[in-house]
């Protein structure tokens, strides 16, 4: 294609040539007024002279037309992937394309649109911006949406330099019921009631004769669900009391309902994190020593800890004559917290304590009683536990885990993490040997001799015999320290050792800290991205079995990592609740959001997007209606009609050469302006 135009490169600066016209007006309106004859010559010599001097010029384009460009954004989120409307997306996608290709001069540009990461649901317009920004905005003669017109982007709604349409999957009589999770808190304390709020709504062309309460299935850690009546469009107020530690996972379901458009959102499912809000701890000292310090600045450390202390300074048998009216020292209220308030402690230590008439039998048995309905029993002997009088000899030796032989082995020795401690929660990674084949730590100087009956010895001293024992009575757990010697490890002996992490694995470990389950199934998840973890005291452990929200099963095996821990890392196919089991212990885990931002809104509709469409006189259709035709249509006129749609042709081009030549020659202007001039003379010399 080839165009044609005339140009002006000035001799002078537009400014001279603006100057010259105005002096050569003033010269023509003086010769006008005077009479003079030759005016009008006068005028055009003048304006021969500025034509000369502005420098006209005929310029020659030769053009090559650009194809105009229709963007067409394809929703393939997952909202657009229930009922028919894959089918419907698909059957509209072509019918667009061949009506592309009908159209002369036309290109067409298709954009998928998948899911969002981190919920964010449906981002339209951010595809519809990114897709306009990669071609030139000369050439974009419009835009269809192929959607269900539900979109979680509209502030990012592009400026269109052409007509934007918008074709709706679903149909008029669709309606879907939803469940929505409106406030769910991500932590609660154990034991103490925290509330959720919950909603039930129905969407779209609800069919008539519906009741107007629903039920719903509530179901904790995959338990099985209990079924209730609640109202419909209505927030519920739900309490919910956890029960243990650690992710309690929460499950809401709705029962379909017939013809209602998808079951993705009759679901929902919390994950709450329980935890402890006040630990409280019993300590009772048989006697002031070294270590007794050590116990309560570990207890102390933790700010969540309500410690009891008790040190017996005066037992029975100490006769020194000192009045007790005249002593400093608080009376232990033995019936109030062995007798009424037991069971208000989540753990009791006895540090060194012998008896000495001060606990009677009944008050230990009680204990016994505690720790078999649940409680927590730590017991850090010395040689106490070897004498007539040990602990031992009392209710409490069945539950004790070992029995003393009443031997006090009073020689230095490094504390070994026995082979089945290294697998267990309390004491695994604690042994890095060094080359010599001891562990990198201070040796301690004392250990009370024990024959273990039963528990796990996950610890060893002197010549292999048992220094820390791990027992479950009933409900509850039992520790067992056969040495009173940890203080060392703090004190730096020898270089010290790992003697503040130890005590704390083993308070957590019996006040059944779900991170230190010797036995457990456990999973974490990024994304979809699941971390499966299997800990046990065994040597191997089975695949594991994983059940999906939509029932389908996967066997997956797991692969040793370190000593008790196996591991694999799966991807899952979709969100929901997940069920895992391995053995006898099972698990549960939610991935995803409580309720999905996609299925928040599942009916199609065109109101969000009705503005934008309007602003470029563009349409909204239904695909279930018939596809619209195309037609070109011009700028600023309507583009929607009965049936059809229209783009606006942009013209665009690219020049490919331009040729510029003198429109006359100087000469020829310059003899012109000269001719008239003498033109202008002879006519007023004449009389």
């Amino acid at each position: 294609m080839e165009t044609s135009a005339i140009i002006f490169d000035p001799l002078l600066p537009w400014g001279s040539l603006w100057a010259g016209v105005m002096l050569a007006a003033l010269f023509v309106g003086v010769a006008l007024w005077r009479g003079l004859r030759g005016w009008w010559l006068r005028g055009l010599a003048f304006a021969v002279l500025l034509l000369a001097i502005s420098n006209p010029s005929l310029q020659v384009e030769e053009r090559e037309a650009l194809s105009d460009i229709v963007i067409l954004v394809v929703d393939e989120s997952a909202s657009q992937r229930i009922a028919g409307r894959p089918d419907q997306t698909a059957e509209a996608l072509a019918e667009i394309e061949d009506a592309i290709a009908g159209l002369s001069n036309t290109e067409l540009r298709i954009v998928r649109l998948a899911d969002s990461d981190g919920n964010r649901g449906t981002l339209l317009m951010d595809a519809l911006s990114a897709a306009m920004a990669e071609e030139p905005r000369s050439r974009i003669a419009g835009a269809i949406l192929l959607t269900d017109g539900q979109l979680h982007d509209l502030e990012a709604a592009p400026e269109m330099p052409a007509p934007l349409h918008a074709l709706l999957t679903g149909r008029e009589d669709d309606w879907d019921r939803r469940l929505i999770v409106q406030n769910a808190p991500a932590f609660a304390i154990i034991g103490e009631p925290v509330t959720m709020t919950l909603r039930i709504e129905d969407q779209g062309d609800v069919p008539s004769g519906l009741p107007e309460r629903a039920a719903i299935d509530i179901a904790v850690d995959g338990e099985e669900a209990q079924r209730f009546e609640v109202p419909i469009g209505e927030d519920l107020k739900l309490p919910v009391t956890l029960q243990h530690g650690g992710i309690n996972v929460i499950q809401f379901a709705l029962p379909e309902q017939p013809g209602e458009l998808t079951t993705r959102n009759n679901a929902a499912v919390v994950q709450i994190n329980g935890v402890r809000d006040r630990l409280r701890v019993l300590l009772v000292s048989g006697e002031p020593h070294a270590g007794e310090r050590t116990w309560r600045n570990l207890l102390k450390s933790d700010a969540s800890v309500d410690l009891v202390h008790f040190t017996i300074l005066r037992p029975p048998e100490k006769q020194d004559g000192v009045p007790v009216n005249e002593l400093s020292l608080i009376a232990f209220p033995t019936r109030e917290l062995f007798l009424d308030k037991v069971d208000e402690f989540d753990l009791i230590i006895f540090d060194r304590y012998k008896r000495r008439g001060i606990l009677p039998s009944i008050y230990l048995d009680n204990v016994r009683r505690y720790v078999e309905d649940g409680g927590a029993l730590l017991i850090a002997a010395g040689p106490d536990y070897a004498s007539a009088d040990s602990i031992y000899r009392s209710p409490l030796s069945t539950i004790l885990p070992a029995a003393p032989s009443g031997r006090v082995l009073e020689e230095p020795f490094a504390p070994m993490v026995t082979e089945i401690g290294q697998r267990h929660p309390v004491t695994e990674g604690f042994m890095p040997l060094t080359e010599e084949g001891d562990p990198p730590w201070g040796r301690w100087l004392r250990l009370v001799d024990v024959f273990a009956d039963r528990g796990t010895a996950v610890m060893s001293g002197v010549e292999d015999r048992p220094l820390l024992v791990l027992d479950r009575v009933g409900t509850g757990r039992v520790a067992l320290l056969t040495s009173d010697h940890a203080w060392l490890w703090s004190r730096g002996f020898e270089g010290g050792g790992p003697q503040l992490e130890l005590l704390r694995r083993l308070a957590h470990w019996m006040m059944k800290e779900p991170d230190l389950e010797e036995e457990a199934l456990t999973a974490t998840a990024e994304g979809q991205t699941m971390t499966i973890t299997r800990r046990t005291l065994g040597e191997s452990v089975g695949d594991v079995e994983i059940t999906g929200p939509d029932g389908a099963v996967a066997i997956v095996p797991l692969e040793e990592v370190s000593p008790g821990r196996f591991s694999v890392t799966w991807e899952a196919p979709d969100i929901g609740l997940y069920r895992l089991a391995e053995g006898d212990q099972s698990s549960v885990i939610a991935l995803g959001p409580a309720s999905p931002k996609e299925f928040e809104e599942t009916i199609s509709s065109g109101e969000k997007l009705a503005d934008q469409v309007a602003a470029t006189r563009g349409g909204i259709r239904r695909i279930d209606e018939g596809v619209p035709d195309l037609r070109h249509v011009r700028e600023g006129r309507a583009a929607a009609g009965r049936g059809w749609l229209g783009i606006t042709p942009r013209d665009a081009y690219v020049t490919a050469d331009i040729r510029v030549s003198p429109l006359l020659p100087a000469w020829a202007l310059l003899l012109l302006a000269s001719l008239l001039a003498v033109a202008a003379w002879l006519r007023e010399g004449r009389r």
